[in-house]
């Protein structure tokens, strides 16, 4: 898909050629995708943000409209010096305002959460107001019709090919029982994949030789972590793809999946690439500091 730069648009809600509605909203380029669900603490400081907050701090404190678009930066690009539209990813998050903190020096510290997904139309560079902002497109019927399609995947469904044998009523349960179990499945072997993972990370940030490889054995917070998206598939996989330590283009893969089975089998794959590589190079990629720093769910 190709993004333009735009000067200037009316804010508010569009239809363009008969297509989709698409939505105005705020933007906030940063260097890595937010997940639904996933606590993401700022500090403002630039004069075009501490406006934003200031036009978001606007809005009734119990209505829906304080938040704004988070979208990945490509690596390598710097938004200020090329068109806005090509350095950014076409799959964001909006970042919900939960708690703001105003600063001595007019500065804020923000505490957000990830909400809705959206597709990346275009943006919008104006003098008024000073931030970005952005065209999406909101997608919660895709999701919708995804996460259908994603919980049917392997699976030959009776009456929709030529090959599979006739639709029967009493089939659609028999066929929804094996795709929940399925995904029961591949939700624990995530589940259990990322504890050896967290495990292995944990002992190689420690840079302690006497640390035996055996059972993974999970800190507090993690565990706590786990235990509140358990019975939530989405959840779990939202909390994997903003916690490990994998590329900004990998994270973005994950965010840009609509159906949660296909994310969770992405990430069975990255967590056993990235487990090997742990065990074969014996050093964490990056500091460990950063591994922690996303690691909490709303």
């Amino acid at each position: 898909m190709s993004l333009q730069r735009s000067q200037h648009r009316r804010p508010g809600l569009l239809r363009p050629y008969g297509g989709p509605v698409r939505e105005l909203i705020p933007l906030f380029p940063l260097g890595t995708p937010l997940f639904p669900g996933i606590v993401l603490p700022l500090q403002i400081f630039e004069p075009r943000y501490r406006r934003l907050m200031r036009d978001l701090l606007a809005h009734p404190e119990h209505g829906d409209r304080r938040f704004f678009g988070v979208v990945a930066i490509r690596q390598g690009w710097e938004v200020e010096r090329v068109a806005p539209a090509e350095a950014l990813y076409d799959i964001g998050c909006t970042a919900r305002v939960q708690a703001v903190r105003p600063q001595a020096d007019g500065g804020f510290r923000i505490v957000t959460v990830g909400g809705e997904r959206f597709r990346l139309h275009d943006v919008v560079v104006a003098e008024d107001p000073p931030y970005l902002q952005a065209e999406v497109e909101w997608l919660a019927e895709e999701e919708a019709a995804e996460e259908a399609a994603g919980d049917t995947d392997g699976l030959i469904v009776p009456g929709t090919a030529d090959t599979a044998p006739p639709c029967d009523d009493g089939l659609d349960e028999v066929v929804a029982s094996v795709a929940r179990g399925s995904l029961d499945v591949l939700t624990r072997g995530v589940r259990h994949l990322f504890t050896r993972y967290v495990a292995e990370v944990s002992v190689l940030g420690s840079g302690d030789p006497d640390d035996e490889p055996g059972e993974p054995m999970l800190d507090a917070e993690t565990t706590v972590l786990l235990d509140a998206v358990s019975d939530d598939p989405a959840a779990l996989s939202y909390l994997v793809a903003s916690a490990a330590l994998l590329t900004t283009e990998d994270r973005q893969a994950l965010l840009a999946e609509s159906a949660t089975r296909r994310r969770l089998a992405m990430e069975s794959r990255l967590l056993r690439r990235e487990l090997t590589l742990l065990q074969e190079l014996g050093a964490v990629p990056v500091p460990l500091q950063q591994f922690a720093t996303p690691m909490t769910v709303n």
